[in-house]
């Protein structure tokens, strides 16, 4: 058994989940300079997330999900997806952002699992409060970890693929760490590096 694990925004999804929630406020270019200052390591994941989830208070959760249920695919991704588990593995999508969204993605794209934040809700609008598994910049090595443990899988039998800063932590426990599209800060810890936005290119560094 072997272990593929995919962050989603601008990953699996050609874009930010959240800053296309903030786009119903008229709050896209606020967010997504919060959104692309903590992609790039300049501010911590956590203090950006609650920042950025406050904007939101007020949206109705019926609009979110239709959000949700509409964002694009990365290229390649369903292909993608479909070709690991022929190979042999687990694939399961680690995000910062909503399992409103990833949740979704896993019945389009096939995944195995979703480890993601909620939005929390009170009479169908957003509180601006927000709380899950992804919440820090350790979260996606913690949790890859752990799923390494109960699964039986070693580093060297682990795929990690991201873009941003909060995936940097999972990239400690991977053997083969690709870079997709990404930051300059995880280009740095990758061993694959892909800038072509067709996510099959990553199957060419699969065995």
């Amino acid at each position: 058994m072997k272990l593929a694990v995919f962050d989603f925004d601008s990953t699996l999804m050609d874009g930010e989940t959240i800053d296309e929630f903030a786009k119903a406020l008229g709050l896209q270019d606020k967010v997504a300079s919060l959104t692309a200052k903590a992609m790039a390591g300049e501010i911590d994941f956590f203090e950006s997330l609650i920042m950025r989830v406050q904007l939101l208070k007020g949206l109705k959760e019926e609009e979110i999900i239709k959000i949700a249920h509409n964002l694009p695919f990365m290229p390649g991704a369903k292909e993608t997806i479909s070709q690991l588990k022929k190979l042999g593995y687990t694939v399961v999508c680690f995000s910062g952002g909503f399992r409103v969204a990833t949740s979704y993605a896993k019945e389009q794209l096939g995944f195995d699992a979703d480890f993601a934040n909620i939005l929390h809700a009170k009479d169908g609008i957003l509180t601006g409060l927000v709380g899950g598994d992804m919440m820090f910049n350790y979260s996606k090595g913690d949790m890859l970890q752990r799923l390494q443990h109960i699964l039986g899988i070693s580093k060297e039998d682990t795929f990690v693929c991201g873009d941003g800063a909060n995936d940097l932590s999972m990239f400690e426990y991977a053997d083969t760490r690709v870079a997709f599209c990404a930051k300059d800060v995880l280009k740095k810890a990758a061993n694959v590096i892909i800038d072509k936005k067709d996510l099959k290119e990553v199957l060419n560094y699969v065995y």
